[in-house]
């Protein structure tokens, strides 16, 4: 492994005794800075090659570190951590210049595999990139912290920062949209019109006019002119949803869009020019498509210059109460009810459900339970749906191992809370097929904390 000079910025004590001390035995030259301030005294003198930096701190806060030390010293890799990760801190960390992105509990493994890639990119780039002009701040709505979700966000960070053509790819539900009105909202022509056009759900004879308009007599009907999306939108975003349910005749046209930046009006023989960045979403297989001859194979290049591949529900199940909260609090607002608590044990049959139908099917069943619900929390029946299984369930399904076999306890030891505790993490483990670093972010313990559950309530781990 390359060693690496490391300035570590963070007022957390047990952290720096901890990773500090382990950078030193892997061979780095270390230095710990216990403030932003510190770190600025110390930096030419210390000449970091790599800065892990905590967010929250007394004075001088993680991302105005980042900024400064773009400017002082721009060939600096600086790793923002935190424990209060969100969407758009990932998002503004890597628009604004950061190597990477990373929650706590830090795991030390992940750490090295960044120095590691931070150092090669040294070698290859030379000297860094100059930083990006600061761009406006991104809608809300994007939710989660699990691994594959920070990587979506780390891509619309630096995705946001170009024109390049994107392809949003997941199954319905995923949230494409959203992520498509996110890049757009991060991006320089944020204050430009994003128009989005639903392509399976325009009658194919009318695609085409619905996309680049017409002029007046083009077909029966059109009386007068109509303007597209592609002439309305100026240099905003037009996003293209379910790309894949186009015809070759329009995938054609839309090649041209791409690559001369013109289209013609349905009936018109003067073209007009567009500045519009495209942003596709498809939940088909595309390159499958390509090669039954379903789809354009050039233009599929077009648009996927970046790709960006969103996980379904079922794949980051420990960002499921981050949904779970999120959702609750926009209906119970939206229907003016007070939001409803969530005990664990429902909050576990949330989490092993499968969710075919993603965050929106999610967001569906917590919108009807929070409308016929009657008490101040939500039921196992107010949540039961027809495509998921509440925990009961989960050894029907095949998802209890047969070497956990629970004590059946008396209904005292039923009712007590260290009884629901211990059923839930036992559930959690038996989901996670004994995963304990995945139980432990599902949780959202440490692995020392969920070890020490584990033998304290003498659970056998699958």
């Amino acid at each position: 492994m390359t060693t690496a000079r490391i300035m570590l910025v963070d007022d957390d004590e047990d952290l720096c005794l901890t990773l500090g001390p382990h950078l030193s035995d892997l061979g780095h030259e270390v230095f710990v800075a216990k403030s932003g301030e510190e770190a600025l005294n110390h930096i030419a003198e210390f000449d970091p090659e790599i800065v892990f930096s905590d967010v929250q701190m007394p004075g001088i806060d993680g991302f105005e570190l980042l900024a400064r030390l773009r400017k002082l010293v721009p060939d600096v890799d600086v790793v923002i951590i935190t424990g209060y990760g969100g969407v758009q801190g990932a998002i503004d960390a890597i628009r604004d210049g950061a190597a990477d992105y990373l929650l706590k509990p830090l795991d030390l493994d992940e750490i090295e595999g960044v120095i590691e890639r931070c150092m090669e990119d040294r070698q290859v780039r030379g000297v860094a990139e100059p930083v990006e002009e600061e761009m406006a701040a991104a809608p809300g709505g994007l939710v989660g912290r699990n691994p594959a979700m920070l990587s979506v966000y780390k891509t619309i960070g630096a995705v946001s920062a170009t024109r390049a053509a994107v392809l949003v790819s997941g199954e319905t539900g995923t949230g494409k949209e959203l992520i498509a009105r996110t890049i757009h909202g991060n991006s320089a022509e944020a204050n430009q019109p994003f128009l989005a056009v639903n392509c399976a759900a325009v009658p194919e004879t009318l695609l085409e006019s619905t996309l680049f308009g017409h002029v007046r007599g083009a077909f029966t009907g059109a009386s007068s002119d109509r303007r597209g999306p592609f002439e309305l939108a100026g240099s905003g975003t037009i996003f293209l949803d379910e790309i894949g349910d186009t015809s070759l005749a329009l995938q054609a046209k839309l090649l041209r869009v791409l690559e001369e930046r013109e289209f013609y009006p349905v009936g018109s023989e003067q073209p007009l020019h567009t500045d519009a960045r495209i942003i596709a979403a498809t939940n088909k297989d595309l390159e499958q498509l390509v090669k039954e001859g379903g789809f354009r194979e050039d233009l599929y290049f077009r648009l996927r210059v970046i790709e960006i591949r969103v996980p379904p529900l079922r794949d980051r199940r420990s960002d499921v109460p981050l949904l779970v909260r999120h959702i609750l609090a926009k209906a119970a607002s939206e229907l003016g009810r007070q939001v409803p608590a969530v005990s664990r044990e429902v909050m576990a049959a949330l989490q092993a459900a499968d969710w075919p139908g993603n965050v929106r099917e999610l967001e569906n069943a917590l919108t009807r339970a929070l409308v016929m619900s009657r008490g101040p929390s939500l039921s196992l029946h107010d949540v039961e749906g027809d495509h998921w299984a509440p925990p009961s369930d989960l050894e029907a399904r095949g998802e209890r191992s047969a070497d956990v076999v629970p004590e059946k306890p008396s209904q005292k030891e039923e009712d007590s809370l260290a009884a629901v505790e211990r059923r839930h993490v036992q559930r959690v483990l038996l989901m996670t097929k004994g995963n304990k670093s995945a139980a432990a972010r599902i949780l959202e313990v440490s692995r020392p904390t969920l070890n020490r559950m584990i033998k304290d309530y003498g659970i056998i781990v699958p």
